[in-house]
């Protein structure tokens, strides 16, 4: 049954110019309609095969229209109808369909390309028809007809300045898979938050962002015996199970830490450790090292008065975040011998090393932290430049 509003015939009052307009939708929930759609009330000006406004056709009546839809139906995908709603004009993308109430002679109307059961049914009404019918579908969609256009945006230059390295992304995740004897999602819940407190509370700044249910599929091969005749044969066993996906931010920011070596220097002079968690810390920093020119001393001691970690959550824009707890409560993380590797191959060819550490709050933070307000401007890198081998100041909060 299709879903329509209905308009009383009022030719004789008000103006009698008629234009095509969408007397109604035939299919498909109200609450699913959206202004990129065609609705009730939008008045048919012309139609176009591509999106250009000197290419569209003007309609002069629902069969004029009707022989323009015939003539390039089944030649594209979709076309482009361009339609008056209110004071705006509007270019919509349509696909033409055959109008299945007419036995007598083929008719063709269009429908959303978005939603392929908004199939539209066109008419000549009035413009006070077409009024009415606007205003009815305005309440429906609960918005205001405000024209929307595609704008460009520069991507590049806005993951090069708002993200801390731009081979990866802010926001991580750890997936948590059941146990064997877990059959309910409270169990292996518990154990992620469980996880995620353990960690805030020894001294890493993780800001929960999110948690979710996610369907994991698995299998397993086993290999039987058919007999002499048929040998051995393998069968898979396939398992579909509910794990948890914990979402986190690493801190309210990622600070940029860069460390430049001298001659004569064999190593960084920062001792690292893993945690219980799967965080790999920095636990001590040698005087006079490119660890501590670079500001990472002055954030260690300043992070131990506060009882807090000083965490790197990337090297050379590789994540060191625990990504996986396995069903047998295993915790896929970062391997700290690699995490060692890569800072001794640095040494020895005398290369400056990038890493990022995760940042307090302003009220704990025992690093610099951004200036502006906390929230989701909070995650840019912090206004200073960290090019030479002084490294950032230290300040207490």
């Amino acid at each position: 049954m299709g879903i329509y509003f209905t308009v009383l015939n009022k030719t004789e009052i008000g103006s009698d110019q008629m234009v095509v307009c969408v007397k109604q939708v035939k299919q498909g929930m109200t609450e699913e309609w959206e202004e990129s759609m065609p609705l009730p009330g939008d008045i048919i000006e012309g139609v176009s095969e591509m999106d250009g406004e000197d290419l569209f056709v003007s309609v002069k009546g629902r069969s004029d229209l009707n022989s323009q839809l015939g003539r390039v139906n089944r030649q594209v995908e979709f076309i482009w109808a361009k339609v008056r709603r209110g004071n705006a004009s509007l270019k919509l993308r349509v696909c033409i369909v055959p109008e299945r109430s007419s036995k007598l002679q083929r008719r063709f109307t269009f429908r959303a390309a978005s939603d392929d059961r908004h199939v539209v049914v066109l008419g000549d009404l009035t413009l006070e028809q077409c009024t009415e019918l606007q205003e009815m579908s305005k309440k429906v969609v609960n918005v205001e007809s405000f024209h929307k256009k595609g704008i460009k945006y520069d991507w590049k230059k806005k993951v090069g300045t708002y993200l801390p390295d731009q081979r990866a992304s802010v926001i991580s995740s750890i997936l948590f898979m059941p146990f064997p004897f877990e059959h309910a999602m409270g169990a292996t819940t518990s154990r992620s938050m469980a996880w995620f407190s353990a960690a805030v509370s020894s001294g890493i700044p993780l800001v929960f962002v999110n948690i979710q249910s996610e369907q994991i599929v698995t299998s397993e091969r086993t290999s039987s015996s058919g007999g002499m005749s048929f040998g051995r044969y393998q069968s898979a066993t396939i398992q579909i199970v509910q794990g948890i996906r914990l979402w986190f931010l690493p801190g309210v920011a990622e600070i940029p830490i860069t460390m430049i070596p001298e001659p004569g220097e064999t190593l960084f002079g920062m001792n690292i450790q893993r945690t219980d968690e799967g965080f790999i810390c920095v636990y001590s920093v040698e005087k006079g090292s490119a660890a501590e020119r670079a500001g990472l001393g002055c954030m260690h001691e300043q992070a131990s008065e506060s009882r807090n970690l000083v965490v790197i959550s990337r090297l050379e824009g590789k994540s060191l975040m625990p990504s996986t707890v396995s069903s047998i409560g295993l915790i896929h993380c970062c391997d700290r011998a690699d995490v060692k590797d890569t800072l001794a191959l640095a040494m020895d060819r005398m290369d400056e090393i990038q890493l990022h550490v995760m940042a307090w709050s302003p009220e704990k933070a025992p690093f610099p932290h951004p200036s502006q307000a906390m929230g989701v401007a909070a995650l840019r890198p912090p206004e200073y430049s960290n090019t030479s081998n002084k490294g950032p100041a230290c300040y207490l909060t």
